[in-house]
């Protein structure tokens, strides 16, 4: 039930695809780039039969979704916004002109008549613009965050949709082969009633029994037919352009332990996210502290009298007096906001750790069924179905006892097959709340990191 050598499994390649993809401000830790990646792509790619000119694997599917999904899109412009905010908060403010004119039209000759040009220049002090422009740089390094996290729930939801379309095939496949069968029995019923060996009746329930296999067969097309939609719609396009998805549903592979695995969770998009955000509250606490300091305002001019035609210079310098505002209640809220933000990232952890704990052990028991369905059940059920049918050609059992035994086979498959896609979805979960594929962590040395250019 494994995948054959130099395979790959289903969840690897999502989250290769998605690490080998471009992106506007990807760049946590968590998915740093495998340098491998492409090669173990390309060997991926064989193993799946591209030749086929009408099959989808996940790979291109990925891609499809990375370039083309507006939600990811709609994430990277909130990423490339603050650049624009950047160099907006690394900006120094204004000069200030003005212009002052004094008794212009008096006829008092006891007064000087005058006018005044000065410019003034805000100088900002204690760390303000040095301040704003972290705030902004840690702004971006937010949007990153979340950029990322999104770029991976759509790598799992593209890898989910895939999984799907997979499902729906071999359950398509599932439903004409025991259309098949039950053709056969209804023409073994039909021709032991023609040679008088059987009650009409035999006949009658052969093609009731043909009719629902029938049925079943035509609601698993449309199953099917939803999940291509599904899937299409990711990357935009309202109806399916592929003939078929290529992909093994039976590439199993081995899960590491508890601990091995929990210790990941810290890479996860979510969990730097909310880091992240500790990091901007705690900017935004030092701008607030900036602001307790009062900026001054310098300014020089020229006074020129109109009446004696002479001009004289003029410099004034002011300040506020920090006597009732001195910013403390922003600094307030901003220090909640940072407690805040600390008691957040403890509750995502805890949802995080809940959420592999409670996947965990379903994988583990998807595994278990997995394995005495392949072991058990389906050789078992086919045996039986084997024997009863010949039983039944030789007059040894009766057609409900074969039909029975038919049933059981199909519904033994139909198990099989949704077992191994609710496995394949499960390590789909797995893999994003470790933000890794498992191989990876199952061969580190496979999988040699580097640290982000």
């Amino acid at each position: 039930m494994s995948g054959q050598p130099g395979g790959v499994s289903l969840r690897v390649m999502a989250l290769l695809a998605g690490l080998m993809g471009g992106g506007t401000g990807f760049s946590h830790p968590g998915l740093a780039a495998y340098p491998g990646a492409e090669t173990y792509l390309n060997a991926a790619a064989e193993a799946l039969n591209l030749d086929d000119p009408g099959g989808l694997t996940l790979h291109l599917a990925l891609q499809r979704v990375l370039q083309r999904n507006p939600e990811l899109a709609a994430f990277s412009k909130e990423v490339s916004a603050f650049e624009g905010s950047k160099l907006q908060a690394g900006l120094f403010k204004n000069p200030e002109f003005n212009i002052e004119a004094e008794d212009i039209n008096s006829s008092n000759a006891a007064l000087q008549r005058f006018a005044t040009f000065r410019i003034s220049q805000l100088i900002e002090l204690g760390g303000k613009r040095h301040a704003r422009v972290n705030v902004a740089v840690t702004g971006q390094a937010l949007a990153d965050q979340a950029y990322a996290a999104k770029r991976l729930e759509m790598i799992a939801r593209t890898a989910n949709a895939f999984i799907d379309v997979l499902e729906g095939q071999a359950q398509v496949g599932v439903a004409e082969d025991t259309l098949r069968l039950a053709e056969a029995a209804m023409q073994a019923a039909v021709k032991r009633v023609d040679l008088g060996r059987a009650p009409p009746m035999e006949a009658m329930r052969s093609k009731v029994a043909l009719a629902t296999v029938k049925i079943e067969l035509e609601q698993a097309k449309r199953d099917l037919a939803a999940a291509r939609t599904q899937l299409a719609l990711l990357w935009g396009d309202n109806e399916p352009r592929f003939h078929r998805a290529l992909g093994e549903l039976e590439a199993l592979v081995e899960i590491p332990g508890f601990d091995q695995l929990a210790g990941y969770l810290a890479q996860n998009p979510l969990m730097l996210q909310s880091s992240q955000q500790i990091v901007q509250r705690q900017a935004m606490v030092e701008l607030e502290k900036a602001h307790r300091i009062p900026d001054i305002t310098l300014g020089a001019g020229v006074r020129r009298y109109l009446e004696t035609d002479n001009t004289t210079a003029l410099l004034d310098i002011s300040i506020p007096i920090p006597v009732f505002d001195r910013n403390q209640g922003n600094l307030l809220e901003a220090r909640q906001r940072l407690h805040k933000a600390m008691d957040e990232r403890l509750a995502v952890e805890l949802q995080l750790k809940t959420e592999f704990a409670r996947t965990y052990e379903n994988l583990l028991a998807a595994q278990n069924e997995i394995r005495v369905l392949r072991d058990e059940v389906l050789p078992s059920a086919q045996q039986a179905f084997e024997l009863t049918s010949r039983g039944y050609q030789l007059g040894r059992f009766g057609f409900l006892e074969m039909l029975d035994a038919q049933r059981t086979f199909f519904q033994s498959r139909t198990l099989y097959v949704r077992a191994l896609a609710n496995y394949q979805r499960l390590i789909n979960t797995v893999e994003q709340l470790v933000a890794a594929p498992i191989e990876s962590l199952r061969h580190p040395a496979a999988y040699d990191r580097k640290e982000p250019e």
